[in-house]
């Protein structure tokens, strides 16, 4: 179910109708369960009755065609036990990775594609991508900091990466990537992934970076070379100079000859500059 449906059976592309996957996703998405939970799972806007009949078919159709693939006790449906599910496998990651252990390289890759079922989108099925997109954010982020402490700046700054791929607004990511890229010496990855983030949250909430990511990134020397060869830009309120780790967002724009403009904007320039 992980970036496709499919089914296999003995390494063979097994060909199941719609009808018949939700019912089979259900089961293996959420457990055994009760025949009148699943059938208002799937049939939401029809009457009970229906309802319960449209899943006797469906129960029908994927047992002549898939012997075995359930198993039905009284009014509890469930997938056989020997069904393999590529979502219990990440799962499982999940808890190893925010319990800080396992092969890294394997989670990484596991959880950077573990993206359910695209395309699909209806309402139970909306609620289980974004739990698990959370979930991978969340453990990404934790095995990004494992492995800084752990001393392998490159492998946490590729896992912060994934992270914010999940949620580009996601702090703890950002901070990770941004301890990763100092911890290489790479103070203008550091810088760059800063005031990405920054400026996006900025725009995107009104709001700056907390403290602790302005004082981190406060080890970046406030004046460099590469800055100081930009021309100030058009829109003021888009340029966001680092000074001592703060952003430095001016509210409302400038004027040309605005004496505001010298102490806020002089930053990252080069010395006795007449921006």
């Amino acid at each position: 179910m992980l970036r496709f449906w499919q089914l296999r059976r003995d390494g063979e592309i097994v060909h199941v109708a719609v009808r018949q996957q939700r019912l089979i996703t259900v089961l293996a998405v959420r457990g055994p369960s009760l025949r009148n939970y699943v059938a208002g799972l799937l049939w939401p806007d029809c009457p009970e009755p229906r309802a319960m009949e449209s899943l006797r078919v469906s129960v029908h159709l994927v047992t002549r065609q898939i012997p075995g693939i359930l198993a039905k006790e009284g009014s509890t449906l469930a997938l056989d036990p020997v069904v393999q599910v590529d979502l219990y496998r990440v799962r499982a990651l999940l808890q190893e990775s925010s319990a800080g252990v396992g092969p890294a390289q394997r989670a990484l890759l596991d959880l950077r594609d573990a993206e359910l079922l695209p395309g699909w989108y209806e309402d139970w099925v909306l609620f289980e991508q974004s739990r698990l997109q959370q979930h991978r954010l969340r453990a990404l982020t934790t095995l990004s900091r494992s492995l800084l402490q752990a001393g392998d700046c490159e492998a946490a700054a590729e896992t912060a990466a994934a992270a914010l791929e999940i949620e580009p607004l996601y702090e703890g990511a950002v901070r990770a990537l941004v301890t990763a890229d100092l911890g290489m010496e790479n103070s203008v990855s550091a810088l760059h992934a800063y005031n990405s983030y920054a400026a996006a949250l900025r725009r995107d909430m009104g709001v700056l970076p907390s403290e602790a990511l302005m004082k981190l990134i406060g080890a970046v020397p406030a004046y460099s070379p590469l800055l100081a060869s930009q021309p100030l830009a058009h829109s003021v309120e888009d340029f966001l100079p680092v000074h001592g780790g703060e952003a430095a967002v001016l509210p409302v724009p400038l004027a040309v000859g605005d004496p505001r403009t010298e102490a806020l904007l002089a930053v990252g320039f080069a010395p006795r500059a007449d921006h």
